[in-house]
């Protein structure tokens, strides 16, 4: 596996492990619909929360989050989509981005959750 997959990984356990701290009950982790994949899938309360995990080591080439582009935006919502669907959920929706940035060598990462982000 290549060293920044590895980096996305751990970048995922942490933002699992912040979001339990805050209350959330995890339900699938890197969720597969086809070639697309939901990072995180959470409740919060009664609300069903798809996140977004973006890492990055240091802050280099700019904010984790900003990473986040139209077209990753139009695969998020189809395979939402798709989760919705296969799940027959109806409970509330909301989208989440959680910014993680460190390695596992450095210590304490930095984490930054950004709640009910537009999808559009």
């Amino acid at each position: 596996m290549a060293v920044h997959n590895d980096l996305g990984t751990w970048g995922e356990v942490v933002a699992a492990d912040y979001l339990r701290k805050k209350g959330y009950t995890i339900l699938e982790q890197d969720w597969k619909s086809g070639h697309r994949d939901i990072d995180l899938i959470a409740i919060d309360g009664n609300t069903v929360v798809f996140i977004e995990v973006k890492t990055r080591r240091n802050r280099v080439f700019g904010e984790p989050e900003d990473a986040i582009n139209y077209m990753k935006l139009r695969n998020l919502r189809t395979a939402i989509n798709h989760y919705i669907k296969y799940k027959r959920l109806n409970n509330d929706i909301r989208f989440d981005v959680v910014s993680v940035i460190g390695t596992p060598e450095t210590g304490a990462p930095e984490i930054k959750h950004f709640e009910d982000v537009p999808m559009f």
